[in-house]
């Protein structure tokens, strides 16, 4: 899949990359280049895609809004607004409910909405000359559409901060508050996302799916009868499935 702003590539391995390109505009997003993400996620979920690369062309990853766009918004109706941010919000949840490992791979800024982007991926891998900003407040807005992603990857503490002062902060810090897996030379980047993508294609696909969507189920349950029944059945379910089976038995025929 090939749009102007949205670039969806999947190799041989079934490792998809899909590539923000509006380096004209330092892959800030619009309304338009939303709509492409959300066709180029259905389309990874469509795909046999085994793990998923959120990258972008260009010296920055995204400068967030685009400015036009939100000269538009200016005139927008409250109906007009909400339908607006329910297109981000559709974007957002599409890339955090992918099934599949995601990544994130991060250079130059990440501004805004882009930093919901970020903390939608499972993992991320930025470059040392990142840095991020929650800059809405600037301007009078608020990271409202953004903040479920982000506070869960970050804390609800270092949101207060982030959230209310929109200052800048660099790779290290971000590796520090969570949001980037690892922050590493610009030169290694792309070696040190390929290495953890090697590591995930070792791993059993559906295993893979279902530990995600375990996190996504089991996070902020109190620890009940309830939970420890759902917890024991999960696993019997994953023992008796196919996949579950063919890696068990090769398991015990290796250290035979």
């Amino acid at each position: 899949m090939t749009t102007k702003n949205v670039l969806l590539n999947i190799d041989d391995r079934q490792v998809a990359t899909i590539t923000l390109n509006r380096t004209s505009k330092h892959n800030a997003f619009d309304d338009a280049m939303i709509a492409e993400l959300i066709q180029a996620f259905q389309r990874v979920t469509e795909s046999s895609a085994r793990v998923m690369i959120l990258t972008a062309n260009g010296k920055h990853f995204s400068a967030g809004a685009d400015l036009q766009w939100m000269q538009r918004m200016v005139n927008f109706s409250h109906d007009e607004n909400i339908r607006d941010a329910e297109l981000l919000a559709d974007m957002l949840h599409a890339l955090d409910t992918l099934a599949m490992p995601t990544i994130a791979k991060v250079s130059g800024g990440v501004y805004g909405g882009a930093v919901g982007l970020v903390s939608c991926c499972d993992m991320a891998i930025g470059a040392n000359n990142s840095f991020f900003c929650l800059s809405e407040v600037k301007i009078g807005l608020i990271p409202a559409t953004i903040s479920p992603y982000v506070i869960a990857a970050i804390g609800a503490r270092a949101a207060r901060r982030y959230f209310q002062t929109a200052e800048k902060f660099d790779a290290d810090t971000a590796f520090d508050l969570g949001l980037l897996s690892e922050s590493v030379d610009e030169n290694c980047v792309d070696s040190t996302t390929g290495l953890l993508v090697e590591k995930l294609l070792e791993n059993r696909p559906q295993a893979m799916k279902a530990s995600k969507k375990l996190v996504a189920d089991i996070t902020g349950r109190p620890i009940n009868s309830a939970l420890i029944t759902e917890t024991c059945e999960r696993i019997a379910s994953i023992r008796t499935s196919p996949e579950g089976q063919e890696g068990l038995q090769a398991f015990l025929n290796k250290i035979k």
